[in-house]
């Protein structure tokens, strides 16, 4: 069987599917050193997971969009008209608190890591048909994806998405946490019978797509419903979303180019220019970091500004604005050309 590698197995399996394997074997060989480190470094996880891996990836859709000058001249009105949206949006939702703010961004980022893992199941079964087979992979992911946060909005949680009580709007819902089970359950094991079946019927499986279900499925779990710890939820979060997506970017918008398609690109092909690519998101990550670190967190560092409660309500919504224009775009960006007959 044709293996639907994005780039290859050696790059597809480190950068894109190895992510949550490695990262929860190192969790379950030291657990007791994650509690200390949590503990005693929470500042140098907080820049490696959030600044370096979670914000940077964000930056990485600049690859594919706003550094693509004939891209950006074909679709201005999309690519201008989300940024003003995103913070026109962001000053609508603050007037109804920061907690209204913070918990609509907190679903629309969870949408976004959601149809992350489904678009990746996509790519790696493009070679097969839109059969029943398919249908069940669907499902497969948005169940191990779903009812995690299902579990999340009605069993209390020692973790956030961004702030406390984000999800507290889904507490008076009546517990549906057994029903969510049984049908994860089931959903789960008619997956994993399907895939048997299929490879002893056909004698040939789609390594890419199998493992990326399974990591969907190990990460999520793993991350929210059996561990029930901060660093762990961000290791297993953030590191099975950033690196996969940042390596996206880079095969598809770097490597993958025709010489006459990477113009400037091109400086970052050789493996100083992976370095400098990654210089790039990261300068960009952390600028912002900055900026809110010394306006509204203060929680790393201060410059001591001071900056008036009354100003938050127009200086949060433009400091989102690259999150949110990364979740709302990605939902333009990544859809194929419909073929014209």
């Amino acid at each position: 069987m044709k293996q639907s590698w994005i780039h290859n197995a050696k790059t597809d399996g480190w950068f894109i599917l190895s992510p949550p394997f490695l990262i929860l074997l190192i969790i379950f060989l030291f657990q007791k050193q994650i509690q200390g480190l949590e503990n005693h470094y929470s500042f140098y996880t907080w820049l490696f997971l959030i600044v370096f891996v979670d914000v940077a990836h964000v930056y990485s859709t600049l690859f594919k969009t706003y550094f693509v000058k004939e891209e950006v001249r074909k679709r201005k009105l999309l690519y201008y008209g989300i940024p003003a949206l995103s913070w026109v949006l962001g000053l609508f939702l603050y007037q109804f608190g920061s907690l209204t703010f913070w918990s609509v961004l907190a679903l629309v980022a969870v949408f976004h890591f959601i149809r992350q893992q489904y678009g990746f199941m996509r790519i790696y079964a493009r070679f097969e048909p839109n059969n029943r087979s398919k249908r069940i992979d669907e499902i497969a992911v948005y169940s191990a994806t779903v009812f995690p946060m299902l579990y999340w909005f009605k069993t209390p949680r020692a973790f956030t998405w961004f702030v406390e009580n984000e999800f507290n709007w889904f507490k008076n819902l009546p517990d549906y946490t057994n029903l969510i089970t049984v049908l994860y359950v089931l959903i789960l094991s008619v997956w994993i019978v399907k895939t048997i079946f299929e490879i002893f019927k056909t004698k040939q499986f789609n390594i890419p797509k199998i493992a990326l279900i399974t990591g969907t499925y190990l990460s999520w779990y793993f991350g929210i419903v059996y561990f029930n710890n901060d660093l762990v939820f961000t290791f297993l979060n953030v590191i099975s979303h950033g690196i996969p997506y940042v390596a996206l970017i880079y095969i598809r918008e770097i490597k993958q180019k025709e010489t006459t398609q990477r113009t400037i690109f091109s400086v970052f092909q050789s493996t100083f220019g992976i370095f400098l690519f990654i210089g790039v998101i990261v300068g960009f990550a952390f600028f912002e970091e900055f900026l809110w670190e010394i306006l509204v967190w203060n929680e790393h560092f201060s410059l001591n500004l001071n900056v008036s409660l009354n100003w938050f309500q127009f200086l949060v919504p433009l400091l989102v604005v690259p999150q949110l224009t990364h979740y709302l775009l990605d939902g333009f960006i990544w859809r194929k050309p419909k073929k014209v007959d």
